[in-house]
């Protein structure tokens, strides 16, 4: 029994470091986008932080519908945090939001304050 488990180990071990690291990337996301996380969008005007949003599951690209290729904007589902306390309030609601990837000043990351 150890004997196979090791054999389907370095089975999957080596077809993973057969693919490209864009293949390995995009594999490492799914996974990521499968568990989920606590993702904390904060968006900037200058130096000020004017939108969050909170319990982002994952910030996606959007697909070219025709050709190849991303377009050149992001989006996602999240609750809009309006007093930028990291928590879902009362009134706080779960929006769809898009953002550009040239014009918005924005960071995206897992919410330090939370448990996953």
């Amino acid at each position: 029994m150890k004997k196979l488990t090791l054999i389907l180990a370095l089975a999957v071990a080596f077809m993973f470091s057969a693919c490209t690291q864009e293949t390995q990337n995009k594999l490492g996301r799914s996974i990521q986008n499968w568990t989920g996380t606590n993702g904390v969008l904060d968006i900037y005007m200058g130096e000020k932080l004017v939108q969050r949003f909170i319990k982002i599951d994952k910030l996606s690209s959007a697909e070219a519908t025709q050709g190849e290729g991303a377009r050149n904007y992001r989006y996602g589902y999240g609750y809009l945090d309006t007093n930028f306390n990291l928590k879902v309030d009362e009134g706080e609601k779960k929006l769809y939001f898009e953002i550009s990837d040239y014009a918005t000043p924005y960071v995206f990351y897992d919410n330090p304050g939370e448990a996953k």
